[in-house]
């Protein structure tokens, strides 16, 4: 009987690998509240999700103006020239003695407001032009792709901040002016004209820094802006002074009338047949904010045509 022999072991045969199997279907993934009801599995995320609004763009907007220095340096030196030149002003006054005849004791906080707006034109500049400079504009953008609504929150955050600054200091300068001057003022300053030195000139002025802040969007570049923004405010009343030729009288005229610095003085009383100017009471503020609409709207239409 013959035994049977073991067989020698074959080499293993390489299995072919098996064929990739297609994974199961993933449970979508839904944001808070738009998950479809039955219990339907999936990732619900627990960060709460709306869409963005102007307000959220203010609130971005306020952040920035308030942490970079240069606001704080702006405003700190404005508030400085309008209380403390205001304040030397109605002290010379005091000391010298002098009546102030034709008018109340508010027209002394003229000067000092006149020489603080300059302050305004500069941050107004700086609001939007820096954040050209730096490229910083690219990231606000892409955080808010919406460009209307990014300079519609700058001009709210601008506006109001320069509003509040200019309101407070003109009434502190208007207190101290009317405590060391009215004895001397030819009229007792009435309810009016408090508005129009205090709420007036801040309206005004908050005004002509949007204008300021238009000019940074059209021109992307601060030095140029602020040269351009001085020259408007300046120019005019300058260029007056210098037409002393009768066929250019009425030219004259209307650059003496429509200059800011001539505008701003309707707001303390300089007004009539005997001033420069024929506007009065509150046309000065009407003016400013037609220029106003005019260079937000020319702002307006270059970030929306114009590369960042």
């Amino acid at each position: 009987m013959t035994t049977p022999q073991p067989q020698a072991a074959h080499p293993a045969t390489p299995q072919a690998a098996p064929a990739p199997q297609a994974p199961p279907h993933a449970a979508p993934g839904y944001w808070p509240g738009t998950a479809p009801a039955g219990g339907v599995s999936g990732y619900v995320s627990p960060i709460p999700v709306r869409k963005a609004t102007l307000m959220d763009a203010v609130a971005a907007e306020w952040t920035k103006i308030r942490s970079v220095r240069s606001t704080i340096w702006t405003l700190s030196i404005m508030v400085g020239i309008i209380v403390g030149i205001g304040l030397l002003i109605a002290a010379a006054v005091n000391a010298a003695g002098s009546s102030m005849n034709g008018t109340n004791a508010l027209a002394a906080g003229f000067f000092s407001v006149m020489l603080g707006m300059i302050c305004v034109l500069t941050l107004g500049v700086l609001t939007i032009s820096s954040e050209y400079g730096t490229g910083m504009i690219r990231t606000t953008l892409t955080a808010c792709p919406d460009r209307a609504r990014v300079l519609t929150a700058k001009a709210i955050v601008f506006f109001a901040l320069t509003f509040v600054i200019t309101l407070a200091s003109t009434a502190l300068v208007g207190i101290i002016d009317v405590g060391l001057l009215e004895d001397q003022a030819e009229f007792a300053s009435t309810g009016g004209e408090w508005l129009r030195a205090t709420v007036g000139t801040s309206l005004f002025i908050g005004l002509l820094g949007l204008v300021s802040l238009a000019m940074g969007t059209l021109l992307r570049h601060s030095a140029g802006a602020i040269t351009v923004m001085l020259g408007v405010v300046l120019l005019p009343l300058v260029v007056a002074m210098f037409m002393f030729t009768e066929s250019l009288s009425d030219l004259r005229k209307a650059l003496f009338e429509y200059s800011i610095p001539m505008q701003l003085s309707v707001f303390y009383g300089a007004s009539g047949e005997d001033s420069a100017t024929s506007l009065s009471g509150w046309d000065p503020l009407w003016v400013m904010a037609i220029a106003a609409a005019v260079a937000l709207g020319g702002a307006y239409a270059s970030l929306l045509k114009r590369d960042a």
